[in-house]
């Protein structure tokens, strides 16, 4: 164990035997006692070098802490003042006295009664999606299936399927299939940075359904719910299922404006959020957003439900810190889904509760639909103890940078003119809006005619954006696919 002298910082404390690597032991404490008060706001830190001479370590794993900080937006540079810790920060730490470390169609009669439907099924309708209509080029949230190892998890499925055991063929426990749930557990404990254990996972079909779940345990008819503006069509109609009053909050270059949403509704009774990988947008939350919110829901009892649906993929370094992990007083509600990982229709996601609130969400998981196929969460469990997991996560972090960079580089030789490309840092989907006055939907619909699926930026709007644009998905195309996918996308605009 290494310790720094207390007159520098407060005692760091290193573990070189613990399989955690040296650079994320150092970002979690800096981070840490940011959130807990013990460095403030312009607070000068020792220097890379200096750093790593008084821990007695290599200056790389110092360098890339540094570097993970910077990016979250814990850390900044001043002329004359070094390194220090980013003033926009909170003076006003998270600090807790509990925080914790880690057939044949039925024909209708001319003259029957009226077929009444309720106003809040009514509320939730959409134009339709003619996008969805074609599985050819940029729809989002398919992952690249022709990369998948489809050899590997046919030999699992097969070792259980071939004989199953009893206790997979019966009634499972709502809550989810423990083996995996334990593997989870882990999994997000060191991805992450989530803190949990298996007795906080709920297993769900999906992210939809977690979100059905947060807003059936959490909200009760005409509570208000910050939302993103633009953002998920899907969180919204889940929380309008209870009869929820969204409350749509501007997001900018740091993601959701807290302050914003506090000039809104500084009531309301709980936020949705994206705050790794921001749908549809891109941004990420900054540290200073995050603090806030953490700040805003402590102050006011609300509750805080984190999306975070592919932070797996995060081109320009590691992956973000979870909201969650930050979080000391147990608002933060972390919702996750296999489905970009693996595979849509697997259909398994989870979500991870307070300890406090397992007892309510039992209750609702298993009011639902009972419980998840007990097959497929044995074979992800297997998927995930043997190691296919990481590396599949590895290989696709490295294919969709491909992808990413052709549709980039299709973008600028075709419609660089005409297009303007955000959000590109991360996940498998960006933001190319379209010129002022252009109907993002007619371009849908009109690329759909030709068979691509290019999804509007403006139903992602609760009131109508000034300018329209379009979701382009490259996750599950190839190169030659996206060039031929842009090419007639040209002649929709």
């Amino acid at each position: 164990m290494r310790r720094i002298p207390a007159s520098f910082l407060p005692p760091i404390t290193l573990d070189a035997a613990s399989g955690v690597p040296m650079h994320r032991q150092l970002s979690e404490w800096f981070r840490r006692a940011i959130v807990d008060g013990r460095l403030r706001s312009g607070q000068r830190v020792p220097s890379s070098r200096s750093l790593a001479s008084e821990l007695k370590i290599s200056r790389i794993p110092v360098l890339s802490a540094y570097e993970q900080l910077y990016a979250e937006g814990y850390l900044e540079t001043f002329v004359g003042a070094g390194t220090c810790i980013a003033r926009s920060i909170p003076d006003a730490g998270l600090k807790s006295a509990d925080a914790t470390p880690h057939s044949a169609p039925l024909r209708i009669a001319a003259h029957a009664a009226p077929r009444k439907i309720s106003r809040r099924s009514a509320s939730m309708r959409e134009p339709a999606p003619t996008w969805l209509d074609s599985q050819g080029a940029f729809r989002i949230g398919v992952p690249a299936l022709d990369h998948f190892p489809m050899g590997v998890w046919s030999k699992l499925v097969n070792r259980h399927a071939r004989k199953p055991a009893i206790d997979m063929m019966v009634y499972g426990d709502p809550m989810g299939y423990l083996p995996l749930r334990e593997a989870i557990a882990e999994y997000l404990n060191t991805v992450r940075a989530v803190r949990c254990d298996a007795s906080q996972i709920v297993m769900t079909t999906g992210s939809q359904q977690g979100l059905q779940i947060c807003a059936h345990v959490l909200l009760d008819p005409g509570e208000r719910v910050w939302v993103e503006e633009p953002g998920y069509p899907g969180a919204r109609q889940a929380l309008m299922t209870v009869g929820a009053k969204p409350v749509p909050v501007p997001v900018d270059q740091e993601g959701l404006n807290v302050m914003a949403g506090i000039r809104h509704s500084r009531g309301a009774h709980a936020a949705y959020v994206t705050p790794s990988h921001q749908f549809p947008l891109g941004m990420t939350m900054s540290a200073t957003r995050r603090m806030q919110l953490l700040n805003w829901a402590t102050r006011n009892g609300a509750w805080i439900i984190e999306d975070d649906y592919d932070s797996e993929y995060r081109f320009g370094g590691q992956p973000i810190t979870s909201l969650q992990g930050l979080d000391t007083d147990g608002r933060v509600i972390y919702v996750g889904t296999f489905s970009k990982v693996v595979f849509p229709a697997l259909r398994l996601g989870y979500v991870v509760v307070p300890k406090d609130l397992v007892p309510a969400f039992y209750d609702a998981r298993n009011a639902t639909d009972t419980f998840c196929a007990t097959l497929y969460q044995v074979v992800m469990t297997d998927f995930i103890r043997e190691g296919h997991f990481a590396r599949h996560i590895r290989r696709m972090r490295t294919l969709y940078m491909e992808r990413r960079t052709a549709l980039l580089v299709a973008i600028g030789k075709h419609l660089g003119d005409q297009l303007e490309v955000i959000g590109a840092e991360a996940g498998m989907q960006l933001v190319a809006l379209l010129p002022p006055g252009v109907d993002d939907v007619a371009v849908s619909r009109k690329a759909a005619g030709l068979g691509i699926s290019v999804r509007p930026l403006s139903p992602c709007y609760a009131n109508p954006p000034v300018r329209g644009g379009l979701i382009l998905g490259y996750g599950g195309a190839g190169v030659r696919e996206i060039q031929d996918g842009i090419r007639k996308l040209k002649s929709c605009i």
